[in-house]
């Protein structure tokens, strides 16, 4: 079947829409299946604007209300996972997954599906040390802290995704796996974005939780967004035993969603024939969640996840033959995914616009149906009950935090040394969160969708790339012309800072010293939207 894969959307549904219609009428290429890595933005409203981590001027509401609303559906099945710049509160309502309008589906925090014999998992956010070992305790209305950790992976979700032991075909994360560079084109990959040279060479680059899940899960294809820029490698997997068959993972990161940028991806997946076209449920997933649903944690306490080290009783969570046999059971063997979407927030009109509308903790319908059959515990009510006791545990009060270092304090160590979230340089195709003169303005937000150009963004075709039946990597893409050594950036480099003649940097924190005057860099994207940006960058 015919995957199409695309890299941040920003909300502009129309537009990627538009995109896949025009490849069908110019070269008769229907895709079955519609991936996106990340900053989906499903707004809803003005609500759903003031709980996007971007700043005032990029709060647009897009077209993907039109979606929800139902005046527009989806023109074929859409999967996605959650970024770093997304209508957080309306993700949260689904945790484990779930429709965000007719024909999109969301993978929740974590999630593994099956759509026509092939599974596709994947993973939302991004990796903070910081919130790394907390639970999910953010609930809207957001502090300016929780409007950002509520995108932030927790160890959680990975421990969940490495009990799984069957195959997988397709994953996706936003942020990259740390060091997947190494095996691409890394010459050509700082050639188009010279700016990750330091990351790249103290190789701090990407996510360490997401570079753990390749290495464990060895999937077929793995696909990412969140830096923009398309960068295809190819990494071939160390086998365990002699038994094992060898193993390669295919992996590609896309582009933003604009017109003129290689957004979109084409490629062929084997399938079962057999097959309905339904999107369906994986059972040794739902067995795994039914497994570790002791371990849902909704405060901000850090803790560490079960292994083998003589501290804990159990350390192996994974899925039985016997407990994936009795998901099927439950489910009498039909495994598709109920088209149960609701409305659970009031949609944008352009002709009412509504402001003052204020973000609220919902609890979801989907996700409470989900969790009474299978016997999970949901999270946001457990949230909200915690609220209602006054508890202090998932406080969702807006509350004084201390900033706190990206790689983690002397009371909260990180499992990962490195923490790059934390130590980027600078991406001039990035937004950029402002953090410096205080606060950011979570009140204020743009109500008018932006002008859509179909006439524009359909003239140009260069946003589409078709690939073969295998997504081949030639030895151009994948090797740099010095043939270095894969891991000789495998060692932990201090970052120097960049050159005055540069343009400045945001800090925030304490230095090495402890001075508070010296400020910490922060990744961030910067000027997605912006045209005038997107004719310097191309």
């Amino acid at each position: 079947m015919k995957v199409a894969v695309a890299g941040c959307c920003h909300g502009a549904l129309d537009k990627m829409y538009e995109t896949l219609e025009l490849l069908q009428r110019r070269h008769n290429v229907r895709p079955d299946l519609l991936l996106c890595c990340g900053d989906f933005q499903a707004v809803r409203n003005e609500a759903d604007l003031r709980c996007m981590a971007v700043p005032a001027k990029y709060r647009h509401m897009q077209t993907f209300y039109r979606y929800y609303s139902g005046e527009k559906k989806a023109p074929v099945l859409t999967v996605f996972i959650g970024g770093n710049h997304e209508a957080s509160n309306h993700l949260q309502e689904l945790p484990y997954g779930g429709w965000v309008a007719p024909n999109i589906y969301y993978l929740g925090y974590a999630g593994v599906v099956r759509f026509r014999g092939v599974r596709i998992g994947g993973i939302s956010g991004i990796f903070k040390s910081h919130d790394y070992r907390k639970g999910h305790f953010e609930c809207p209305p957001y502090n300016q802290q929780t409007i950002r950790s509520a995108y932030h992976v927790r160890n959680i979700e990975v421990f969940k995704l490495k009990q799984l032991k069957r195959p997988m075909d397709i994953f996706m994360s936003h942020d990259w796996p740390r060091s997947i560079y190494h095996y691409g084109n890394k010459k050509q990959l700082l050639k188009m974005k010279s700016f990750f040279r330091q990351e790249v060479e103290s190789n701090t680059l990407g996510s360490p939780a997401a570079s753990e899940l390749l290495q464990h899960l060895k999937p077929t294809y793995w696909f990412s967004a969140h830096l923009h820029v398309k960068f295809a490698a190819f990494m071939q997997h160390e086998t365990n035993s002699k038994e094992e068959l060898p193993k390669a993972t295919k992996f590609l990161a896309l582009d933003k969603c604009l017109p003129h940028r290689d957004f979109l991806q084409i490629i062929d997946v084997e399938h079962d024939p057999n097959a309905g076209d339904s999107l369906e449920y994986d059972a040794e997933w739902i067995a795994v969640l039914k497994a570790t649903n002791s371990l849902v944690n909704v405060t901000q306490s850090t803790w560490n996840m079960p292994e083998k080290n003589g501290l804990y009783a159990k350390w192996d969570y994974s899925a039985t033959e016997e407990a994936i046999k009795e998901v099927l059971e439950e489910l009498n063997h039909d495994l598709k995914i109920p088209c149960n979407f609701t409305l659970t927030a009031a949609c944008y009109d352009p002709s009412k616009p509504q402001k003052n509308l204020e973000p609220v903790h919902t609890i979801n319908p989907q996700t409470t149906e989900f969790c009474a059959q299978f016997g999970l515990t949901d999270i946001n009510d457990r949230i909200q009950q915690a609220k209602e006791e006054g508890s202090g545990r998932g406080e969702c009060e807006e509350e004084e935090e201390e900033e706190m270092d990206s790689s983690g304090s002397a009371e909260e160590p990180s499992e990962y040394t490195t923490d790059n979230s934390g130590l980027s340089s600078f991406n001039p195709d990035e937004i950029m969160l402002d953090e410096e003169g205080g606060e950011e303005d979570l009140s204020t937000c743009s109500v008018d969708p932006s002008p859509d150009h179909p006439a524009e963004f359909s003239t140009s075709f260069s946003d589409i790339r078709i690939m073969p039946d295998s997504m081949a990597v030639s030895s151009d893409d994948a090797t740099d012309s010095n043939n270095e050594e894969l891991d000789r950036c495998g060692g932990s480099r201090q970052l120097q800072e960049r050159s005055s003649a540069e343009r400045p940097l945001k800090r925030i924190g304490a230095d090495q010293n402890g001075n508070s005057g010296v400020k910490k860099i922060k990744r961030r994207n910067q000027a997605i939207y912006a045209a005038e940006e997107e004719e310097k960058t191309d």
